[in-house]
């Protein structure tokens, strides 16, 4: 019997946010309909140079997913306060705008590597912030 499920879920192993992307994808009636793939930063974890040693594993077990269980979406959700992107962050600053820089920089660059090596799947980004809010990120220009 081949499965079919709907996407991966490609999201952060923060502790504080571990609920928030459970609840988040029963609001959108996924639960049981996804794989997920946790690494510390989400995007920013696949895609900075700081943790190059983790991305062809995210690859290859995407590709096994889109293999196995047939997605046809990947599904991204990153967070504020990340301390992934606290680690990429190159300035010696870290405030709010640098922040969101490296996570619109790894939804740009995951998504360019997506429609390479995967040139079928759909991809979706999110930001979870600190008071459980939501975003959906529509554009992502490459």
């Amino acid at each position: 019997m081949k499965l079919k499920f709907k996407a991966m879920v490609l999201s952060c192993i923060d502790p504080r946010f571990q609920h928030l992307v459970y609840n988040y994808l029963m609001k959108k009636k996924l639960i049981g309909k996804y794989s997920a793939f946790t690494i510390a930063g989400a995007a920013v974890g696949v895609t900075h140079n700081k943790f190059k040693q983790w991305h062809k594993t995210f690859y290859e077990n995407l590709a096994i997913s889109i293999k196995l269980h047939k997605i046809e979406k990947l599904i991204v959700i990153n967070h504020e306060d990340c301390g992934a992107a606290k680690i990429a962050n190159q300035k010696q600053e870290f405030n709010t705008f640098n922040e969101m820089k490296i996570h619109l920089g790894s939804f740009t660059k995951i998504k360019k590597i997506i429609k390479r090596k995967f040139p079928k799947l759909k991809i979706e980004f999110y930001f979870m912030s600190l008071d459980k809010k939501v975003k959906k990120f529509n554009k992502i220009i490459i």
